[in-house]
């Protein structure tokens, strides 16, 4: 592996161990929120010590995850200095506002949250938790929006004197419909996440015939909770294979392995077995209408398939060169208008350029051969992309059959009743965070070759390190990750054994 595979390596060992935390965190945070609620307005001590309970596990969780966030942010200087240097300027704002909530707002009101429940009043300590809930999102949602701009880069423009990315308009950057999409997207898969748990632990505890009341209570809770925030979770990926639509399209083709352009409105394949190979689908079984719904929301507009797109690719690739070979006789020459005016019209495509430089260093020599070969890199991995989607929706659907059986049971007043649905409640643990993890598989790795979709690949955007560096640091962070992943394991299931109160007996009710 050279200097660029082990760096995108650590930084996927590192962000996917991360995420491990992150969803937990933000479901746990709104459940604290409704369960806290609720014993401020019945007074019940139950649903107090459901707060504290849950709240431990919180705690633990959201330790875990400050720990493995913030060598992800040193990444972006160590391993990947040149994408730091080039989109710096744009990146770094929502990164340190990011910075702010988690180390400042979050840290505060999960001080308030453990240690002020004898120095606050109720509703005083309440607000404490929901300010808790609203700082855990409001970090979410910065990442998202740093994140959402390399997939979609507005508001921002290419500086010719100082050969760097700019800010040209924050509002746009912030209100980046692909980061908007995304956001919502994510923190509801978040909420799933947090009411499985919930929902896992208290089935574990009814089988068991342990904390009975506490664990019917909790369960109605996070089928509740969690039966909206599934359907949230359709109704908002919906927007977000939307908005992949128009600004994503090769994601989308590579999605749906769709190797050549349908006629609109384009079918959504169901199952099929793509080889990345011999551009060809095996087996296809395709729901018609589908996909051009989805990603153009209309019956007429065409959804481009991958010949297609590299074909606009390659078409972007010979633009952009003219603007590589400009750039150097506009900074020999910058009080030339002519020059500058010429370069303007094509320097949104210098990205595409930028491709060549990992076939040759001489882009402004290449060949059609090699103007070719750049174009066909913007094809990710299709197999890849096209399995993690359809495993992510599966385990979607099932969780709002789960979900939706839980709450239909629990407004019976039988689900603690129903073994089998408890069993299933419990199995269903792990599968939250398998989804998740495979959602940014396709967001991220979809993505490919860009670090900057359009704008900077992403083997151009390396540091100048020893590839042998990398690798002895990406073995460190795995193995450091790995204990404290089993830490976090062996501290969430002694907590959970132990139960709410820190023992075996009944919780009044």
């Amino acid at each position: 592996m050279d200097l660029v595979e082990l760096s995108r390596l650590q930084f996927a060992v590192t962000a996917l161990y991360h995420f491990l935390f992150v969803p937990l965190t933000l479901g746990l945070s709104i459940l604290l929120g409704i369960m806290e609620t609720v014993y401020v307005m019945t007074g019940k001590p139950v649903w107090k010590e459901m707060v504290k309970f849950w709240g431990t596990l919180f705690g633990i969780n959201f330790a875990m995850g400050v720990a493995t966030g913030v060598t992800m942010e040193f990444q972006f200087g160590t391993n990947w200095a040149y994408y730091s240097h080039y989109v710096g300027d744009v990146f770094g704002a929502p990164l340190a506002i990011e910075g702010l909530m988690a180390f400042f707002l979050e840290a505060t009101f999960v001080g308030l949250f453990f240690f002020a429940w004898d120095r606050l009043s109720k509703v005083q300590h309440l607000i404490a938790t929901w300010a808790l809930a609203i700082g855990t999102n409001l970090s979410a949602l910065w990442i998202l929006i740093a994140n959402g701009w390399m997939q979609y880069p507005v508001g921002a423009r290419f500086n010719v004197d100082t050969m760097r990315m700019e800010v040209t308009d924050f509002m746009q950057v912030f209100f980046n419909p692909v980061a908007q999409a995304k956001f919502v997207h994510t923190v509801s898969a978040g909420y799933v996440t947090g009411s499985i748990f919930v929902l896992a632990i208290s089935a574990y505890f009814v089988l068991r015939g342990r904390h009975v009341e506490f664990a019917r209570r909790s369960l109605t809770v996070a089928a509740s909770f969690g039966l909206a925030s599934a359907l949230c979770v359709v109704v908002l990926g919906d927007e977000s294979g939307y908005t992949a639509g128009q600004s994503q399209k090769m994601k989308i083709a590579a999605i749906e392995a769709m190797w050549e352009t349908e006629p609109a409105p384009a079918s959504f394949t169901v199952f099929g077995l793509p080889n990345l190979k011999n551009h060809h689908t095996a087996l296809e079984v395709k729901v018609p209408w589908m996909l051009g719904l989805i990603a153009t929301r209309s019956i007429d507009t065409p959804v481009p398939g991958i010949g297609e797109l590299v074909g606009t690719a390659r078409n972007n690739i010979v633009d952009g060169l003219i603007a590589y070979r400009l750039l150097p006789q506009v900074r020999e020459h910058p009080a030339d208008p002519a020059l500058r005016a010429q370069l303007d019209v094509h320097v949104a495509n210098l990205g595409y350029a930028l491709l060549l430089k990992t076939i040759r260093p001489d882009v402004e020599n290449a060949t059609a051969g090699e103007i070719d070969r750049a174009a066909a890199s913007t094809i990710p991995n299709v197999p890849v992309l096209f399995w993690s989607f359809r495993v992510m929706v599966g385990l979607g659907l099932w969780f709002i059959a789960l979900f939706a059986t839980c709450f239909w049971l629990s407004a019976k007043l039988t689900l603690h009743k129903t073994p089998l649905v408890l069993r299933a409640a419990l199995y269903s643990l792990p599968l939250p965070w398998i989804a998740a993890e495979l959602g940014w598989i396709v967001a991220e790795y979809g993505r490919q070759p860009w670090v900057i979709v359009g704008v900077l690949p992403t083997a151009l955007g390396v540091s100048s390190i020893p590839a042998g560096n990398v690798a002895f640091s990406l073995i460190g962070f795995a193995l450091f990750y790995t204990g404290l992943l089993c830490a976090d394991l062996y501290l969430l299931v002694k907590t959970i054994r132990l139960g709410p109160g820190g023992s075996h007996g009944e919780i009044a009710a």
